[in-house]
Protein backbone atom coordinates (compact mmCIF):
# COMPACT_ATOMS: atom_id res chain seq x y z
CA UNK A 1 0.00 0.00 0.00
CA UNK A 2 1.55 3.29 -1.07
CA UNK A 3 1.60 6.47 0.98
CA UNK A 4 -1.31 7.98 -0.96
CA UNK A 5 -3.55 4.99 -0.25
CA UNK A 6 -2.60 5.00 3.45
CA UNK A 7 -3.36 8.72 3.67
CA UNK A 8 -6.75 8.22 2.07
CA UNK A 9 -7.49 5.34 4.46
CA UNK A 10 -6.63 7.48 7.48
CA UNK A 11 -8.91 10.25 6.23
CA UNK A 12 -11.81 7.81 5.85
CA UNK A 13 -11.15 6.43 9.34
CA UNK A 14 -11.06 9.92 10.86
CA UNK A 15 -14.28 10.82 9.03
CA UNK A 16 -15.98 7.62 10.24
CA UNK A 17 -14.94 8.24 13.85
CA UNK A 18 -16.16 11.82 13.64
CA UNK A 19 -19.48 10.58 12.23
CA UNK A 20 -19.89 8.06 15.04
CA UNK A 21 -18.94 10.56 17.76
CA UNK A 22 -21.26 13.29 16.48
CA UNK A 23 -24.08 10.78 16.00
CA UNK A 24 -23.80 9.70 19.64
CA UNK A 25 -23.33 13.22 21.00
CA UNK A 26 -25.83 15.14 18.84
CA UNK A 27 -28.22 12.35 17.89
CA UNK A 28 -28.51 10.55 21.22
CA UNK A 29 -26.98 12.37 24.19
CA UNK A 30 -28.09 15.92 23.32
CA UNK A 31 -31.79 15.01 22.74
CA UNK A 32 -31.82 12.92 25.93
CA UNK A 33 -30.38 15.78 27.98
CA UNK A 34 -32.89 18.28 26.58
CA UNK A 35 -35.75 15.85 27.11
CA UNK A 36 -34.66 15.31 30.70
CA UNK A 37 -34.40 19.05 31.36
CA UNK A 38 -37.83 19.56 29.83
CA UNK A 39 -39.40 16.82 31.93
CA UNK A 40 -37.91 18.25 35.10
CA UNK A 41 -38.48 21.95 34.45
CA UNK A 42 -41.69 21.98 32.39
CA UNK A 43 -43.30 18.52 32.46
CA UNK A 44 -46.75 19.71 31.38
CA UNK A 45 -45.53 21.59 28.34
CA UNK A 46 -43.04 18.86 27.43
CA UNK A 47 -45.84 16.29 27.30
CA UNK A 48 -48.05 18.36 25.02
CA UNK A 49 -49.94 20.48 27.57
CA UNK A 50 -52.49 17.70 27.91
CA UNK A 51 -55.79 18.25 29.70
CA UNK A 52 -57.35 15.49 31.81
CA UNK A 53 -60.85 14.88 33.11
CA UNK A 54 -61.59 12.17 35.67
CA UNK A 55 -58.07 10.81 35.21
CA UNK A 56 -58.36 10.50 31.43
CA UNK A 57 -56.56 12.68 28.90
CA UNK A 58 -59.24 14.41 26.81
CA UNK A 59 -57.12 16.77 24.74
CA UNK A 60 -54.51 19.48 24.76
CA UNK A 61 -54.88 23.06 25.91
CA UNK A 62 -52.97 24.06 22.76
CA UNK A 63 -55.18 22.34 20.17
CA UNK A 64 -58.88 22.98 19.69
CA UNK A 65 -61.48 20.31 19.11
CA UNK A 66 -65.07 20.06 17.98
CA UNK A 67 -68.05 19.58 20.26
CA UNK A 68 -70.48 18.19 17.72
CA UNK A 69 -72.40 15.00 17.01
CA UNK A 70 -71.39 12.42 14.40
CA UNK A 71 -73.06 14.48 11.69
CA UNK A 72 -71.16 17.60 12.66
CA UNK A 73 -74.11 19.34 14.31
CA UNK A 74 -73.19 21.43 17.38
CA UNK A 75 -74.14 19.84 20.71
CA UNK A 76 -76.14 22.52 22.55
CA UNK A 77 -74.92 21.50 26.01
CA UNK A 78 -71.35 22.46 25.15
CA UNK A 79 -69.62 25.69 24.22
CA UNK A 80 -68.61 25.60 20.59
CA UNK A 81 -65.09 26.20 19.29
CA UNK A 82 -63.92 28.47 16.53
CA UNK A 83 -64.38 27.00 13.02
CA UNK A 84 -61.40 25.02 11.73
CA UNK A 85 -60.05 24.55 8.21
CA UNK A 86 -57.39 22.02 9.27
CA UNK A 87 -58.22 18.74 7.56
CA UNK A 88 -61.62 17.56 8.78
CA UNK A 89 -61.26 20.03 11.64
CA UNK A 90 -58.50 20.54 14.22
CA UNK A 91 -56.28 17.99 12.47
CA UNK A 92 -52.79 18.50 13.89
CA UNK A 93 -51.30 16.79 10.85
CA UNK A 94 -52.96 19.21 8.44
CA UNK A 95 -52.67 22.57 10.18
CA UNK A 96 -53.75 25.35 7.85
CA UNK A 97 -56.27 28.08 7.21
CA UNK A 98 -58.72 28.04 4.33
CA UNK A 99 -56.41 30.32 2.26
CA UNK A 100 -59.55 31.86 0.74
CA UNK A 101 -59.72 35.59 0.08
CA UNK A 102 -62.45 37.72 1.67
CA UNK A 103 -64.41 37.89 -1.60
CA UNK A 104 -64.12 34.19 -2.39
CA UNK A 105 -67.67 32.86 -2.95
CA UNK A 106 -66.97 29.65 -1.01
CA UNK A 107 -65.81 31.62 2.01
CA UNK A 108 -68.71 34.07 1.76
CA UNK A 109 -71.14 31.13 1.61
CA UNK A 110 -69.47 29.37 4.58
CA UNK A 111 -69.63 32.52 6.69
CA UNK A 112 -73.29 33.04 5.84
CA UNK A 113 -74.13 29.43 6.74
CA UNK A 114 -72.26 29.71 10.05
CA UNK A 115 -74.00 32.99 10.79
CA UNK A 116 -77.44 31.49 10.20
CA UNK A 117 -76.61 28.42 12.30
CA UNK A 118 -75.45 30.55 15.24
CA UNK A 119 -78.49 32.82 14.98
CA UNK A 120 -80.71 29.76 15.23
CA UNK A 121 -78.76 27.86 17.89
CA UNK A 122 -78.05 30.76 20.24
CA UNK A 123 -81.10 32.90 19.53
CA UNK A 124 -79.06 36.00 18.66
CA UNK A 125 -78.95 38.51 15.82
CA UNK A 126 -76.25 38.55 13.15
CA UNK A 127 -74.95 41.87 14.47
CA UNK A 128 -74.08 40.25 17.82
CA UNK A 129 -71.87 37.52 16.33
CA UNK A 130 -68.10 38.21 16.63
CA UNK A 131 -65.73 37.48 13.76
CA UNK A 132 -64.01 34.51 15.45
CA UNK A 133 -67.34 32.64 15.49
CA UNK A 134 -67.50 32.83 11.70
CA UNK A 135 -63.93 32.45 10.46
CA UNK A 136 -61.19 29.89 11.01
CA UNK A 137 -57.78 30.84 12.41
CA UNK A 138 -54.63 30.69 10.32
CA UNK A 139 -53.56 27.40 11.90
CA UNK A 140 -56.99 25.81 12.12
CA UNK A 141 -56.00 24.57 15.58
CA UNK A 142 -56.88 27.56 17.77
CA UNK A 143 -58.20 26.26 21.14
CA UNK A 144 -59.55 29.66 22.15
CA UNK A 145 -62.54 31.82 21.38
CA UNK A 146 -63.15 35.43 22.30
CA UNK A 147 -65.01 36.22 25.55
CA UNK A 148 -67.68 37.83 23.36
CA UNK A 149 -68.33 34.54 21.54
CA UNK A 150 -68.33 32.60 24.81
CA UNK A 151 -70.82 35.00 26.39
CA UNK A 152 -72.97 34.80 23.28
CA UNK A 153 -73.43 31.06 23.90
CA UNK A 154 -74.22 31.30 27.62
CA UNK A 155 -78.02 31.37 27.43
CA UNK A 156 -78.26 28.45 24.99
CA UNK A 157 -75.82 26.29 26.99
CA UNK A 158 -77.57 27.10 30.27
CA UNK A 159 -80.95 26.21 28.78
CA UNK A 160 -79.65 22.91 27.37
CA UNK A 161 -78.25 21.98 30.79
CA UNK A 162 -81.11 23.28 32.86
CA UNK A 163 -78.95 25.55 35.00
CA UNK A 164 -79.00 29.30 35.52
CA UNK A 165 -77.45 31.54 32.91
CA UNK A 166 -75.85 33.62 35.66
CA UNK A 167 -73.92 30.57 36.90
CA UNK A 168 -72.67 29.79 33.40
CA UNK A 169 -71.79 33.43 32.79
CA UNK A 170 -69.76 33.48 35.99
CA UNK A 171 -67.98 30.33 34.84
CA UNK A 172 -67.05 32.00 31.56
CA UNK A 173 -65.70 35.02 33.44
CA UNK A 174 -63.55 32.80 35.65
CA UNK A 175 -62.09 31.05 32.57
CA UNK A 176 -61.34 34.23 30.64
CA UNK A 177 -57.59 34.62 30.23
CA UNK A 178 -56.51 38.24 30.17
CA UNK A 179 -53.86 39.76 27.90
CA UNK A 180 -50.33 38.44 28.42
CA UNK A 181 -48.35 40.86 30.60
CA UNK A 182 -51.43 43.04 30.63
CA UNK A 183 -51.08 44.33 27.07
CA UNK A 184 -50.12 41.55 24.63
CA UNK A 185 -52.84 39.97 22.54
CA UNK A 186 -56.52 39.86 23.40
CA UNK A 187 -58.51 38.17 26.21
CA UNK A 188 -59.40 34.58 25.33
CA UNK A 189 -61.38 31.61 26.62
CA UNK A 190 -60.03 28.06 26.27
CA UNK A 191 -63.07 26.08 25.11
CA UNK A 192 -61.91 22.64 26.26
CA UNK A 193 -61.06 23.82 29.77
CA UNK A 194 -64.34 25.74 29.96
CA UNK A 195 -66.36 22.69 28.92
CA UNK A 196 -64.59 20.48 31.45
CA UNK A 197 -65.49 22.96 34.18
CA UNK A 198 -69.02 23.12 32.82
CA UNK A 199 -69.37 19.33 33.03
CA UNK A 200 -68.43 19.51 36.73
CA UNK A 201 -71.31 21.86 37.56
CA UNK A 202 -74.30 20.45 39.42
CA UNK A 203 -77.93 21.36 38.54
CA UNK A 204 -77.71 24.32 40.91
CA UNK A 205 -74.75 25.72 39.00
CA UNK A 206 -72.17 24.84 41.66
CA UNK A 207 -68.87 23.11 41.03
Amino acid sequence: MNASARGTGRQYWVALRALLIFTVVLGVAYPLVLTGIGQLALPGQSNGSTVSSHGKVVGSSLIGQSFTDKKGHPLPQWFQSRPSAAGDGYDGGASSGSNLGPNNPDLVKAIQERKQAIEKADGVSAAQIPADALTASGSGLDPHISPAYAQLQVDAVAKARGISADSVRTLVDSHTQQRDLGYLGEPTVNVLQLNIALAAMDPDGNQ
